[in-house]
């Protein structure tokens, strides 16, 4: 990992699109700051595609698509991407899997579920998962004490063993079935929505986040970017992004942001704010 400086800024003048994970690379302390909102506002300001690419629940997901300055957003790891297009008042919506499988995989879930929260003291189920389409969130730090590695890895564990795909963030152990990620279905948004192909367009996209389950984005983009938590995470555990911020979750968002708009010529996040508000 290098640090963010070192990103060429002729790299970036020809970026196109960025893309975010939302927990801990947006938020700092489970919120949403102010500059970390307004950077995702100048992005697209400057004729960006800004799309978050989260573990959060479709619920949240129909949310930030409507309402947030965003092109569209990909959910629960892969599993959809939702876009909303404001002036034919519309909500695109794309599963990777069809409602017959989802629905088997919710009750192959649900018994998984039981049998983690009895052998596993102290995990919880996320306070998201009423809202979710496609997988089980299993809850380590958000709103339950810290659990030890020792058991988190024996969740990450019995996900494995029960045939699941499974991947840490920041705050959760996300488990499914099925064969996508963050970056399987964020090829299909960005062919879908964006008219890119991400194969032949990687490097015009920046891609920001914060944890493991970031890996195979940070692994695919030439200019991934994590914000400072990043190396809290064991390295054997991550695939790690190419460049590192010097600032945690959305203050580390904000210096990306702020990389990519001065390589545009623009002025940075919060000189357009007191502009704004002063």
């Amino acid at each position: 990992m290098l640090p963010l400086d070192q990103l060429p800024e002729a790299a970036l003048a020809g970026t196109v699109a960025v893309f975010t994970d939302i927990d801990d690379t947006l938020t700092t302390d489970g919120r949403l700051p102010a500059d970390a909102y307004a950077a995702l506002e100048r992005l697209a300001e400057a004729g960006l595609a800004v799309v978050p690419i989260t573990g959060r629940p479709a619920g949240w997901c129909d949310m930030i698509a409507r309402f947030w300055p965003v092109e569209g957003v990909v959910g629960e790891n892969g599993a959809f991407y939702f876009a909303y297009r404001h002036a034919e008042k519309r909500m695109l919506q794309r599963f990777f899997t069809p409602e017959e499988e989802r629905r088997a995989n919710r009750v192959r879930l649900s018994v998984l579920r039981e049998r983690i929260l009895a052998e596993v003291p102290g995990a919880g189920i996320a306070s998201d998962q009423l809202y979710r389409e496609a997988d089980l969130a299993i809850d380590v730090c958000e709103d339950v004490p810290p659990l030890p590695k020792e058991q988190v890895d024996r969740i990450l564990a019995m996900f494995a063993e029960a045939g699941a795909v499974a991947k840490l963030s920041s705050i959760h152990v996300n488990g499914w079935f099925g064969s996508y990620d963050k970056l399987s279905m964020a090829r299909l948004f960005s062919a879908d929505v964006l008219g890119l192909d991400l194969d032949a367009d990687r490097e015009r996209v920046v891609f920001v986040g914060d944890s493991p389950n970031d890996g195979p984005m940070f692994g695919f983009f030439p200019m991934s970017c994590g914000v400072a938590n990043v190396l809290d995470f064991d390295r054997a555990a991550l695939v790690p992004p190419a460049y590192v911020a010097s600032r945690r979750g959305g203050a580390g968002f904000v210096e990306v942001a702020d990389r990519i708009l001065a390589a545009r010529g623009l002025p940075p996040v919060a000189a357009t704010e007191v502009r704004r508000h002063g």
